[in-house]
């Protein structure tokens, strides 16, 4: 066997072991409310920002419907332009959101152990208000 194969399972063996130590506990171990490490943050951050995205995606949902509806009933418009322009408004959004909270929030960090919880809190706080908009513009008041 050449020389450098006789470490490949000393080496497969190291990187294993790395990563059982940069993984996250299991969901069950985490008590997001006392959360310390970094690890453990970063795991309750993302666990925000994923209910805050579907949250987001439901509203969205609602207001394309909302829209499809509504066209006849209230105003005469065009619903497949209004639809699109929400559409439009919402990728732009999205831009906006990734654009501030990913990067400059990252750059604000310096990329210290604080940045991904930074980031990920930056894009929850923006879905959640983006979320209310959504609903206080397209729903039955």
């Amino acid at each position: 066997m050449p020389r450098r194969a006789a470490h490949i399972p000393c080496l497969l063996t190291c990187f294993g072991l790395a990563s059982l130590w940069s993984a996250p506990p299991a969901r069950a171990a985490i008590d997001c409310a006392n959360a310390v490490s970094t690890v453990e943050m970063n795991f309750c951050a993302d666990k925000d920002y994923q209910a805050a995205d579907k949250a987001l995606n439901a509203a969205y949902a609602n207001a394309v419907e909302y829209i499809r509806t509504r066209g006849d009933q209230e105003k005469p418009y065009d619903t497949e332009s209004f639809q699109e322009a929400l559409r439009k408004a919402q990728r732009a959004w999205v831009a906006y959101r990734d654009a501030d909270c990913k990067d400059l929030v990252a750059q604000e960090w310096s990329g210290g152990s604080g940045t991904s919880s930074a980031s990920l809190g930056c894009m929850t706080e923006k879905t959640i208000q983006r979320t209310k908009e959504l609903i206080d513009r397209y729903s039955e008041h």
